[in-house]
């Protein structure tokens, strides 16, 4: 597969796991609601979540069944559903300036890339939500606000994934493949640690030649013109969609004063 599609589907899968893991430890019983609410104000698409549970005395939970729905237009039900995700946390973390994430492992992710005239839907929830920071970011700042707080993530592991890519101009054909299981290990270790941006950019980087190929077939099957159009479109926004996209998720790490 295309190497802006594999990346696409990661930034995404990626930041909403991390984004409903740091809600959940700071919100507790509150992520569902929240989630369902905030997410469709930010994304302006559907999120829905069958159930959390979430501790902050032991620092584990899991978070099932979440699904994120695709924009106006498209034709699949929806961009994003992950079947479970197991997270262990140092429980005394949660509120120091630095958040340590023992583990996150993300089960049976199931990704759309749906290919229409006017580009895709992942790149559309990506620009609904940098449309939202940017708004949020005109508001007046607080003078006495502090630096937003770090990461240190020991282990992800993502598997049992699938992606299904489909594109209108073919008559909605689509083609789905294995995601080839994924494992991150030792992100923001230092006593630094990471930024919720800096985390992304590092996962991008370690994405392994072996899920480029396992796609390759899949793609071929899709049509070369139609994929090669699309492609062109995707590869010059990527780098500004997955830009506005951590940072939107970046300011949910903001501490107020």
């Amino acid at each position: 597969m295309k190497k802006w599609i594999i990346r696409i589907a990661i930034v995404v899968v990626v930041l909403v796991i991390v984004t409903v893991v740091v809600i959940g430890l700071t919100l507790d019983g509150a992520i569902k609601k929240g989630v369902e609410t905030v997410g469709p104000q930010i994304a302006k698409v559907d999120v829905k979540l069958d159930g959390v549970s979430l501790s902050i005395l032991s620092g584990s939970g899991t978070v099932k069944g979440l699904v994120i729905g695709n924009p106006q237009g498209y034709k699949t039900p929806s961009a994003i559903s992950v079947g479970k995700t197991s997270v262990a946390v140092q429980p005394g973390s949660v509120l120091s300036d630095k958040i340590v994430v023992k583990s996150i492992r993300i089960e049976q992710p199931q990704i759309t890339f749906e290919i229409g005239p006017g580009g895709n839907n992942l790149k559309q929830i990506q620009e609904n939500v940098a449309s939202a920071t940017a708004s949020a970011d005109s508001a007046p700042k607080e003078k006495d606000s502090k630096p937003g707080k770090k990461l240190q993530v020991d282990d992800i592991v993502i598997t049992g994934g699938k992606i299904t890519v489909g594109v209108a101009a073919l008559g909605g054909k689509v083609s789905t493949v294995p995601l080839p299981e994924l494992h991150f290990t030792n992100l923001g270790s230092g006593p630094e640690g990471i930024t919720p941006a800096e985390l992304t950019k590092k996962i991008l980087g370690e994405i392994t030649t072996e899920s480029v190929k396992a796609a390759a077939a899949a793609v071929a099957d899709l049509g070369k013109e139609a994929v090669g159009t699309a492609g062109k479109a995707a590869t010059e926004t990527l780098d500004k969609a997955t830009k506005g996209a951590t940072k939107g998720i970046g300011d949910l790490f903001k501490k107020k004063p």
